[in-house]
């Protein structure tokens, strides 16, 4: 029986697999030809597979294999952004990026706390446990718009970091505000600064030395003997990048997301690529990063208990509008006037300010929260699915829209 019960494991697997890459792959396209990000498609696309409407995509948010998606594939997602970057845009606006990044993540969850607090009626713990996990943007979502819609490379760049460094600092912002909510601790702003640099500091060193690595076995005139296997290289480095950090009790997000810098800007290095090596690398990497984009978004959106917003509908919208439209404005006007040396124009903050969406690792977050059974859990899932829905179908899908307002588009023609 055992045998026969893991074969039918397997066929569902396979056929959970080939729905979503079919499905991921036709309706990509029509995001293609519609010119909006293809997150909000795939998205949506997934609620309407998912088990309260079709039924044909049904993968318990708790399960392993959903956990190896998400990880996996935020990881090679933000190795792809990282790799995208480059570090003579990042010398120009490192003081931004750190500012929205830790200060900017504080703030954000401030406003959002005072609002919940009052517009849902609920202890002002809980709505701090709740603004904490939301408040990070996300590289999963974020990386992928910019890669299909070529915004001026330093304000591209700026949200992207922003969106890989905040992580941790959100994450350390939710269990310190968990640990008071459950009587299981108190909160330190020493303890949780001194975590942060902690997990900074090593994500970065893990990341950057496993880039120099990769960077000499493929590209080294004498050493790079897996150049022919750049992309496996790329693919297993990946991998060690994260567990690697995680194991040192670092941010795995940081460290995949600097080891794509560091792939990426080989050059600064000294490691060069033959032009069709190069090129059979970016085609792996960017199909790769398509494909988890696709596995991602539609199990996230099987994933929405639209049960459990219902409950909490009318309120979660209201607080996720302050949250949009407040909050962040002011967060990034706060993190971006005194950066005198990037010289943002009004026109930049202002696109900053609408390009903010919400996504995997608050998804993560929220999840984690009901497992766990954290006061307030059900009310934090519903807001934070709320604010997924919101933020990636109405600011994803404008960001093109918008940029071509604000004349920060590079080729207007592929607009």
């Amino acid at each position: 029986m055992e045998p026969t019960s893991a074969i039918e494991t397997a066929k569902h697997v396979l056929a959970l697999f080939g729905i979503i890459l079919a499905a991921g792959s036709g309706f990509g396209l029509i995001a293609q030809k519609l010119r909006i990000p293809d997150v909000a498609v795939f998205l949506l696309v997934g609620m309407l597979l998912g088990p309260e409407i079709l039924g044909l995509v049904n993968l318990r948010a708790d399960s392993a294999l959903n956990q190896i998606i998400l990880i996996f594939g935020s990881s090679y997602i933000l190795f792809d952004g990282g790799a995208s970057l480059r570090l003579k845009v990042l010398k120009e606006v490192w003081i931004s990026v750190v500012l929205l990044a830790t200060i900017g993540v504080l703030v954000t969850a401030m406003v959002t706390a005072v609002a919940a607090r009052y517009l849902l009626d609920i202890p002002f713990i809980v709505a701090l446990l709740l603004a904490a996990t939301i408040a990070s943007t996300d590289p999963a979502t974020l990386v992928p718009v910019f890669r299909q819609i070529k915004i001026r490379d330093r304000v591209a760049q700026t949200v992207m970091s922003e969106s890989a460094f905040n992580d941790a600092i959100a994450a350390i912002l939710t269990f310190a505000v968990l640990g008071v909510a459950m009587g299981t601790g108190e909160f330190s702003w020493f303890g949780a600064l001194s975590d942060l640099l902690q997990q900074t500091i090593l994500g970065i060193v893990a990341g950057a030395v496993l880039g120099v690595l990769a960077a000499m076995l493929i590209a080294h005139e004498k050493l790079g003997f897996l150049r022919e296997y750049a992309p496996l290289v790329s693919l297993m480095a990946v991998v060690g990048a994260y567990l690697g950090a995680d194991g040192l009790q670092a941010s795995g997000f940081m460290a995949v997301f600097v080891f794509g810098i560091v792939l990426g800007n080989k050059g600064v290095f000294g490691f060069e690529m033959e032009a069709d090596e190069q090129q059979k690398l970016e085609d792996y990497v960017t199909t790769t990063a398509l494909i988890m984009r696709m596995f991602i978004f539609i199990l996230l959106g099987a994933q929405v208990d639209f049960g459990l917003i219902q409950q909490y509908l009318s309120g979660g919208v209201t607080v996720v509008v302050v949250f949009m439209l407040l909050a962040r404005p002011l967060t990034v006007f706060l993190c971006t006037l005194p950066d005198r040396r990037a010289k943002w124009s009004f026109r930049e903050m202002l696109f900053m300010c609408w390009t903010r969406e919400t996504g995997v690792i608050p998804a993560a977050l929220a999840g984690m929260l009901l497992g766990i059974g954290a006061p307030g859990a059900k009310l934090i899932a519903s807001v934070t699915f709320i604010a997924i829905l919101m933020t990636i179908l109405i600011q994803a899908t404008s960001t093109r829209w918008l940029a071509r307002r604000l004349g920060l588009l590079v080729n207007e023609e592929m607009s």
